[in-house]
């Protein structure tokens, strides 16, 4: 996705970046462009080894109010994941956030094999997609029973508090806030949205042990190699609160396996009511960021407001 904020690095300076980390240059680069906010490169040294480097946007970039301390958050929970040892998810073999070798923040990761789910789903037969999905509960599950003390953003110094009715409404209220200063036009004011939030709010409080959330679980943040999951990346959104915010309860999927290898078989009337809540806010998150992120692509920017407009007619039906 082409990204205004993205901050690329030349070929010199990749280079330095891996004779700084393995005292060997890259001998070649090759930019990954899937991502949305950092940039990233498959980088090869010498002795051909290849790994990932991500680079963060620069430190003045405007962003959302709960996009903080993303790349920290992302070696950290990353990190944490892999000590818990029950889900595959690349090393990392270097953080840099000194700015002193490159003029931003950046990491180095180990390359997984295989590729994002999202770009080979459709080849697959049915019975593979389900193998890989129900996988991919049994995965997401394990990352959920990872506890925390708090709820809220992950990155220190984000929203959090000890409810999570409390902190997840901040969340909400920090979204339209900056929608607002954005200048974003939603389908209905501000203060309707507002209130209509504040209708759902008591359905929260059946939460009440924070859990690690990756919170951005999408095909694309899967790779997969010969039917199996070989690893998940992209946990700098990570936060502390309600499994059920995960992708694959959301209105973007609907896969039976996934249910199943999560171990839920259907939702129950209070945890859909919490899961309206957060189909909003992804919704929200998915349209408002759009000048943050300064997106040139017309298709994307005209289905983020088509799919923001078609959310929050779900999530008033949704109140019966």
């Amino acid at each position: 996705m082409n990204s205004g904020i993205k901050w690329n690095l030349t070929e010199s300076e990749l280079s330095a970046i891996t004779e700084h980390a393995f005292g060997q240059p890259a001998s070649a680069v090759k930019e990954l462009t899937d991502g949305w906010a950092n940039a990233a490169y498959s980088v090869t040294i010498e002795d051909g080894r290849t790994y990932i480097v991500k680079a963060a946007p620069l430190s003045n970039t405007k962003m959302m109010t709960y996009e903080q301390g993303l790349m920290n958050t992302e070696v950290e929970v990353l990190r944490l994941v892999r000590q818990d040892g029950s889900v595959p998810v690349p090393l990392v073999y270097a953080y840099d956030a000194s700015e002193s070798l490159v003029n931003c923040e950046y990491f180095i990761m180990e390359k997984l094999e295989g590729e994002p789910y999202n770009k080979v789903k459709e080849g697959l037969t049915e019975e593979q997609r389900s193998r890989i999905e129900r996988q991919l509960g049994v995965y997401n599950r394990r990352i959920n029973e990872i506890r925390g003390e708090r709820f809220g953003i992950y990155a220190v110094g984000g929203i959090a508090g000890p409810s999570w009715k409390d902190t997840f409404h901040r969340m909400l209220l920090s979204v339209l806030s900056d929608g607002e200063s954005a200048g974003v036009q939603l389908t209905a004011d501000y203060d309707t949205i507002r209130h209509e939030i504040s209708l759902r709010l008591d359905s929260l409080d059946e939460v009440t042990e924070p859990r690690l959330v990756h919170w951005d679980l999408w095909d694309g943040n899967v790779f997969v190699k010969d039917g199996t999951i070989t690893g998940i990346i992209d946990f700098e959104r990570t936060l502390w609160g309600d499994p059920l915010m995960e992708v694959y309860f959301g209105h973007f999927n609907n896969s039976h396996s996934f249910l199943e290898g999560y171990g839920i078989q259907e939702l129950t009337p209070a945890q859909r009511d919490r899961r309206a809540l957060y189909d909003l806010y992804l919704d929200l998150i998915l349209y408002i960021e759009c000048p943050y992120r300064l997106y040139t692509d017309n298709n994307h920017l005209q289905w983020a407001q088509q799919n923001a407009e078609r959310g929050w007619v779900r999530f008033i039906a949704s109140r019966g």
